[in-house]
């Protein structure tokens, strides 16, 4: 890897994604390639990868870290919630194995310009498809600036308090409203002061604005939908024994696919009330993680953004 990067879980993805010499597996969360970079190394030599990500200047940095596997990798800019569409686009119809790894990258966090930390000073972006224009009618090109200068209050408290669990959703939703009608508010730290201004102090260990600049994302992103979404298409892509590896990093993605998991791998899925089952369902997938697995303390001293992590895997059946 050219650029310093550390990819969470990178050991335990390959023990359960077991790459093949002869496999295709895709990495529908390519970022910095680090993931795909072990992935590639591990099947060699004739294993390929297909890397998609939302994010044009992410990929720009994993084409020069995949650089050495050339021939084996292909990166796409795109939504992993079309993986299928993207996969036919080059004739792949079924694949050995696909890791999702979910939420915001490093880069992501640590570049200013993209607004996503109220660490740094930027504009109050927060799209990771910066490539896409700005257009109003289109939900997914909205900026978290365009959220939080326009949005009811109502919807604001619903953004907070569904994506970020925020206790003091509505308290924070009026400071916002007061605060955008003596100036609109463009950048992340002014945001951040607003949103801790509307905090009690001393309720908890983490930033007061970390639950809101995390709901913001999701919304802006439509994370959740996409996960949904791209779950369903994962498991229809994957060959019979194929794997998939999901890493999440907050409660909200990762009881997404702890149910569906748990859904596909069902024999019955009737309401419980109904006494003879009449659904016909056949499960799926084989769960692999009876309980997610978590990285040692070792590996969060190296790299603490990973503490968070849950890494759930399935098998196709």
């Amino acid at each position: 890897m050219n650029k310093q990067h550390i990819p969470v879980l990178c050991d335990e993805v390959l023990d359960f994604l077991k790459p093949q010499p002869d496999g295709v597996y895709v990495d529908g969360t390519v970022g910095l390639g680090g993931h795909s970079y072990a992935i590639l190394k591990a099947s060699a030599p004739n294993g390929h990868v297909i890397g998609i990500d939302l994010d044009p200047d992410a990929l720009a940095i994993a084409k020069e870290n995949l650089n050495a596997f050339k021939d084996r990798c292909c990166l796409i800019n795109g939504n992993f919630a079309e993986i299928p569409v993207l996969l036919k686009e080059h004739s792949i119809y079924a694949v050995d194995g696909l890791l999702l790894d979910l939420g915001v990258s490093s880069l992501q966090l640590d570049t200013p310009h993209r607004g996503f930390s109220f660490n740094h000073t930027g504009p109050l972006d927060m799209r990771m498809d910066t490539g896409h224009p700005l257009d109003t009618d289109q939900e997914i090109a909205l900026t978290a600036m365009q959220v939080v200068n326009d949005c009811s209050m109502d919807t604001l408290v619903d953004i907070f308090k569904r994506y970020g669990e925020e206790r003091f959703a509505r308290r924070i939703a009026a400071r916002i409203l007061k605060a955008r009608q003596q100036t609109p508010i463009t950048t992340t730290t002014h945001f951040a002061e607003i949103v801790k201004s509307a905090v009690p102090q001393k309720t908890s260990k983490i930033h007061p604005a970390t639950r809101v600049f995390q709901a913001l994302r999701i919304h802006v992103n439509r994370e959740l939908e996409n996960l949904e979404v791209g779950l369903d298409a994962a498991i229809s892509l994957l060959k019979p024994g194929g794997r998939l590896c999901v890493i999440a990093f907050h409660s909200l993605e990762d009881r997404i696919v702890k149910r569906r998991f748990q859904m596909c791998a069902r024999a019955c899925i009737c309401p419980p009330k109904i006494p003879v089952c009449i659904c016909e369902h056949e499960p799926s997938l084989q769960i692999l993680t009876k309980r997610p697995i978590v990285p040692d303390t070792s590996a969060v001293q190296h790299n603490p953004r990973a503490r968070s992590a849950k890494l759930r895997v399935a098998r196709k059946l």
